[in-house]
């Protein structure tokens, strides 16, 4: 239970204490839990939004709740991710400078615009299928994020150079894992939306954006780094969600 015990520690704000030596196995095996932190969090955010929904608020603000709580509970390190890893892209310069200006600690353009976008996306996308009673489609979504990760730090992908989490983690997850979380995903999704083919499809297309945008930020900056895993989290829950609200 250790892996997951990291797991919980390092993705959330929970009072949940780690092993106290960590190596690239241990970060592996955490990595590996990660989906299940995904769905926690997934049932956190539609308690959140049922809670809000029962004492008569709108879904549209249940929405931007379950978004804030989400932020909140996981330390708000998902969107800044999300920020620098735009704003590195933005950048036009070498992969030195990109990964300069992503551990710059400000916030450019390209930055706020991807925070604006991703956040309101999902709280829309997240109101639409709590005003429907989708609420196994917002723990899915969720959690698909988390999965994302996993494929993220598959073999064969390389930590770029001054990396700290992203060489913890990078090429730490095999075959195995990826297919094991990625048809645990399908599976569920039968049972998460109004169709049962939709689900599948909403976790495909979203999986497949995110490790699109980790392969072009792998060539961008030489390497996969935390602030990359952060905005591929965070661009597979919006795809998901989006795409799950066609089916309700």
């Amino acid at each position: 239970m250790n892996g997951l015990r990291l797991a919980v520690s390092w993705l959330t704000v929970l009072p949940v204490r780690g092993p106290e030596e960590i190596d690239r196995a241990a970060a592996g095996r955490a990595i590996g839990w990660a989906p299940v932190v995904g769905v926690l969090l997934g049932a956190g955010a539609a308690g959140v939004m049922w809670v809000v929904g029962a004492l008569g608020g709108s879904w549209l603000l249940a929405g931007f709740l379950a978004v804030a709580g989400l932020a909140l509970i996981t330390r708000g390190m998902h969107i800044d991710g999300l920020a620098d890893t735009f704003d590195g892209l933005g950048s036009y310069g070498p992969p030195e400078r990109a990964r300069e200006i992503m551990k710059s600690g400000g916030v450019g353009p390209f930055g706020v615009a991807a925070l604006v976008f991703c956040i309101g996306i999902q709280a829309v996308s997240f109101a639409a299928l709590a005003g429907d009673g989708q609420w196994p489609a917002v723990v899915l979504a969720v959690a698909v994020g988390r999965i994302a990760v996993v494929l993220a730090c598959g073999r064969g992908v390389r930590a770029a150079p001054g990396a700290g989490f992203g060489a913890l983690v990078a090429d730490s997850q095999g075959v195995g894992v990826r297919v094991w979380w990625g048809g645990i995903a399908l599976g569920a999704a039968i049972f998460a939306a109004g169709e049962w083919w939709w689900g599948p499809i909403a976790v495909t297309v979203a999986l497949v954006v995110s490790m699109v945008l980790v392969r072009h930020c792998v060539r961008r900056f030489g390497g996969l780094n935390g602030d990359v895993l952060g905005a591929a989290l965070e661009l597979a829950v919006t795809v998901g969600a989006v795409v799950l609200t066609f089916g309700v």
